[in-house]
């Protein structure tokens, strides 16, 4: 039998890990260490709970199994991050989601039917029903998710379907009766496959209705749902280590997704009945007719000679484009010239928070140049020339303007102030809002038709001609 003392030891370590590493992630200066902080606090809670449970013996086989166990998932974690695109975290982020909440059903219904039904406490037996009812939606809804990102089955826009909301509510309240029922009978074990069956139709009813514009925030809140359930399984298996740990991704995801909600000027109770609204805006037509003006980097560079102030709107533009080191490369040479260049995040450009801190960071683009929305708004006035390399709806002037806008009432970078905006895209295509950005038609925006990486580096070379 282990030490019990040097167990809850090894756990307490484990949980101030991540502890720390969340702590770490909440900035781009520490997300690695914190990253690596949570990694350590996991690997020490798995050998401690293979010492707990006595899954590890002195029999070799035992080592060997733990080996083998190991080096599997470390081969598929690193595969997995080295060869998945920056462009496609999401989905990565909604199969890992889907990952937790599927574990979270299995293991929690297999402790449950290993257990005596004479000795399941009320306790275990609610535990085991949220776990099969939060852990199923997480499932079904992560996947439903990242086919909708992937777009390989359903559509990325929202797909309506009639009576969805009355549906929904059915189903919740069926879940929540059939776990009333487990609980009050834990012999019925098919109770626990029935709740799971039916919270697996309501995580694609729930799902199904939300756009891809609005995926972000679907998927921050099935990371929440994964941690309550992995903390329900961990009141069912009796382990504080995965108590604390589900709570903590609860939490965080919770909080993510108020975060997001805000950003984006969406309602949480939406979001949670899957019920975001669509929205009405004129036709691409109306916008564009006869007052889009195009220009070319020889005309853009010329700008920069006259300016004293350049800030660069990275969007999924670039992240496709993959130009993060090009626009370093223009930004080095615009302050070589004396010019100040900083760079304007919004706190959902990308496809995920964070998503264009991660990619400039890969280009060493410093962390102090990089600007909040809050921070930036105000001195787009005196901005000589805003460079928006991707970004659609972020920058779109509607969400201050048209109430009737899917996009209405949603915080935006207000690039529209300053002297000359130049947006670099390959055409007027529509964001994820799937709406068309008067931005484009502004007396004072230029547009620079190109791939961003192209257009960035053709920047780069004028610039330099231009020096010369």
């Amino acid at each position: 039998m282990p030490d019990r003392a040097l167990i809850n030891l090894g756990y307490l370590v484990a949980s101030a890990l991540f502890i720390l590493g969340i702590k770490g992630l909440t900035h781009p200066r520490t997300a690695v260490r914190g990253n690596r902080l949570g990694a350590l606090g996991m690997l020490i809670a798995i050998i401690v709970t293979l010492f707990d449970r006595e899954i590890l013996t002195a029999e070799p086989q035992s080592w060997m199994m733990l080996a083998v166990g190991l080096s599997v998932g470390a081969a598929i974690g690193a595969t997995l991050a080295l060869r998945v695109q920056m462009t496609a975290m999401p989905q990565m982020v909604a199969l890992l989601n889907g990952f937790g909440g599927g574990a979270s059903v299995l293991v929690a219904g297999a402790a449950f039917l290993d257990t005596d039904p004479a000795l399941v406490t009320v306790q275990v037996a609610s535990a085991t029903a949220a776990s099969g009812i939060i852990g199923a939606v997480t499932f079904w809804g992560s996947l439903v998710a990242f086919d909708k990102l992937q777009e390989w089955l359903l559509p990325g826009r929202p797909v309506q379907v009639p009576g969805r909301q009355i549906t929904s509510a059915v189903l919740l309240v069926v879940a929540l009766a059939l776990g009333g029922l487990l609980v009050q009978d834990p012999q019925a074990t098919w109770a626990y496959v029935a709740l799971v069956v039916v919270a697996s139709v309501l995580g694609v009813t729930v799902t199904l209705p939300i756009g891809g514009a609005d995926m972000p925030v679907a998927i921050a809140l099935l990371n929440s749902y994964s941690g309550l359930a992995g903390a329900a399984t961990g009141f069912v298996l009796n382990n504080n280590v995965l108590i604390i740990a589900g709570t903590l991704v609860g939490a965080s995801g919770f909080i993510l997704t108020q975060i997001m909600c805000r950003a984006m000027n969406r309602s949480l109770a939406n979001v949670l009945t899957g019920a975001i609204a669509a929205g009405t805006a004129a036709s691409a037509d109306d916008v564009y007719g006869g007052r889009v003006k195009s220009t070319s980097a020889e005309e853009v560079a010329m700008l920069f000679d006259t300016a004293r102030r350049v800030v660069f709107v990275p969007g999924y533009g670039l992240a496709v484009s993959q130009a993060q080191h090009a626009v370093r490369d223009l930004a080095a040479l615009l302050e070589a010239r004396g010019i100040e260049v900083e760079f304007a995040i919004h706190p959902v450009a990308g496809r995920m928070p964070g998503h264009m801190n991660v990619l400039l960071a890969e280009a060493d683009i410093s962390y102090d140049k990089l600007r909040e929305m809050d921070e930036i708004n105000p001195s787009f006035e005196q901005t000589d020339v805003v460079v928006v390399v991707g970004a659609n709806d972020v920058v779109n002037p509607l969400a201050r303007t048209d109430p009737k806008s899917p996009i209405a009432g949603m915080p935006i970078l207000d690039v529209d102030k300053a002297r000359t905006v130049v947006v670099v895209k390959r055409s007027l295509s529509p964001g994820f809002a799937g709406i068309p950005n008067p931005l484009f038609a502004a007396d004072n925006t230029l547009m620079l038709f190109d791939d961003a990486k192209k257009a960035l580096t053709e920047l780069v070379a004028a610039v330099k001609e231009a020096a010369a």
